[in-house]
């Protein structure tokens, strides 16, 4: 069914704010949530994270008082919408049954927009750093299995493989390789909305790991956050720089509200939880008088119509997770049939055994990963070896790269050596 939001009588903005007990909804039971409930209420709670953020950095960057004024008011119900998704998390959730949580949305989030991303070079940045994140959740889950005695794909309910990646060893690179090309406006609507989101998924993963990862209760945990942590800021780096640099802080605004929109239409109609369905369509009915609120905003600071930023306001092709989990684990061995061995070079993906033997990526690898036995992401999967005798996997075949099937060791070579 089509939607347009724009189309949409909105309520007024008064009506948009809510009491203490509506902010504090009951938590969703871990043991019972459908894994896809649990990655729409990561992928949401990232989304309002981002929105606050970016009208906070644009509030610092006008000297309006009005306009700063219209964004405290949008800013506030915002930040309620957020409180509200974060109360849906159980007390009983640990920081690390939560990071499986965060990584099987950056697996399956970037699978399924990726297999239908119109824009050939969006495409294979988003399939980059798949790979990538696919390794996070192998590690994370051999780290959780080890020290908690939870076998991860309880955690993804099946949907999700669990095996290695590109090892996550081969991802540091130097920081002039995580820039990309952005796109500009005559850009395919999905593909700007899918940048958005892309961006704002990873920026709440990094933050999330920045912060929480000195909480961890083991120091090889504390390294491996700290890690994988680097390597996120990574992808924020990249995924941020596809993003059109030439919009007004006002466009901005009105493509955050309409992605807002977006996530939650898509989030409506995809939930299988009839009680968190509900917050989705209320929180939908709120980002409609957000949008309309920008667009309004826009017509007043900038002289511009929303037409002229969103030509059509139609929603393309909504975000779905239940539907997809099979074919995002055939897309994802494909991808890493293709392109576990590539490497980033400036703003390229190339295989790394075509990098000059002096290029940056050697250098800057071999800086940070000095002793490849003491990285933390290396060395969980060594350590659970050595207890168990091989690794922990959950595959629904053999891995399709031939170096990585080997389950008695973990190999480093893969994506960095030439």
């Amino acid at each position: 069914m089509k939607f347009n939001p724009f189309e949409s009588k909105p309520i007024k903005m008064e009506k948009c704010f809510e009491d203490w007990q509506k902010l504090s909804p009951g938590p969703y039971d871990k043991n019972n949530v459908d894994p896809y409930t649990r990655v729409r209420c990561i992928l949401m709670n990232g989304t309002e994270f981002e929105m606050n953020w970016f009208m906070h950095q644009f509030a610092r960057h006008t000297d309006n008082n009005d306009l700063r004024r219209d964004l405290a008011m949008l800013r506030r119900s915002e930040q309620q919408q957020q409180k509200k998704i974060s109360a849906l998390k159980p007390i009983d959730e640990s920081i690390l049954e939560t990071t499986i949580g965060y990584e099987q949305l950056a697996v399956d989030l970037t699978a399924v927009m990726a297999r239908r991303e119109p824009d050939a070079y969006v495409r294979n940045t988003l399939d980059f750093a798949l790979l990538e994140d696919f390794d996070h959740l192998y590690r994370y889950s051999d780290l959780l299995e080890m020290e908690h005695g939870v076998r991860g794909e309880m955690l993804v309910g099946g949907y999700t493989e669990i095996m290695p990646g590109r090892p996550t060893i081969s991802e540091h690179r130097h920081p002039h390789d995580d820039v990309r090309r952005s796109i500009n406006k005559s850009a395919d609507p999905l593909t700007k909305l899918q940048t958005a989101i892309i961006t704002a998924a990873e920026q709440q993963t990094m933050n999330y790991y920045m912060n929480v990862g000195q909480f961890y209760t083991s120091e090889i945990g504390r390294k491996l956050y700290a890690e994988i942590a680097m390597i996120e800021e990574q992808h924020v780096t990249q995924y941020e720089s596809l993003m059109d640099p030439t919009k007004t802080w006002l466009e901005c605004l009105l493509e955050h509200e309409y992605t807002e929109c977006y996530l939650y239409y898509s989030m409506m109609t995809d939930e299988t939880d009839e009680r968190i369905r509900k917050i989705w369509e209320k929180h939908l009915e709120y980002e409609i008088a957000h949008l309309h609120m920008a667009a309004g905003m826009l017509k007043k600071y900038e002289k511009k119509e929303w037409q002229q930023v969103i030509p059509d306001g139609t929603f393309p092709e909504i975000l779905r997770f239940n539907s997809q989990a099979a074919k995002n684990r055939e897309y994802i061995r494909n991808v890493l049939k293709g392109t576990v061995q590539n490497t980033a070079m400036l703003e390229d993906f190339v295989p790394v055994s075509t990098l000059p033997e002096d290029y940056e990526f050697f250098r800057y690898n071999g800086t940070v990963n000095k002793t490849a036995a003491n990285v933390a992401s290396h060395k969980v999967i060594d350590n659970y070896i050595n207890e168990f005798g091989e690794d922990y996997r959950f595959e629904t075949d053999d891995h399709p790269i031939k170096a990585l099937r080997n389950r008695k060791t973990d190999n480093t070579d893969v994506g960095r050596v030439r």
